[in-house]
């Protein structure tokens, strides 16, 4: 445990900042397993839907650096890549 003021200080604000990080790439998880359930199940319009979401949270992910830049745009092409073939390609996602 931290002795001086400001490390308790930072201390608590290294906490808030995990707890915020770990709520986004939880919040992501959870998109993306809704994204592949519905190519899974073959529907397109909501997996479509869910897909332009998953795309939203990876920019705003790689924008804050909760992930590297490309590791968000390799999820995006592999993400689209399922709703193009979603017999093959979704087994492997799961």
């Amino acid at each position: 445990m931290p002795q001086r003021k400001c490390a308790v200080k930072e201390l608590k604000k290294n906490h808030a900042r995990h707890m915020h990080n770990m709520d986004l790439k939880t919040d992501l998880k959870k998109t993306i397993k809704r994204y592949v359930a519905a190519v899974k199940d073959n529907k397109t319009e909501e997996a479509k839907t869910n897909l332009s979401l998953v795309y939203k949270k990876l920019d705003k992910a790689a924008k804050v650096d909760l992930i590297k830049a490309n590791a968000a745009s390799r999820k995006k092409s592999r993400l689209s890549r399922l709703l193009l073939t979603p017999t093959a390609e979704a087994q492997k996602a799961s």
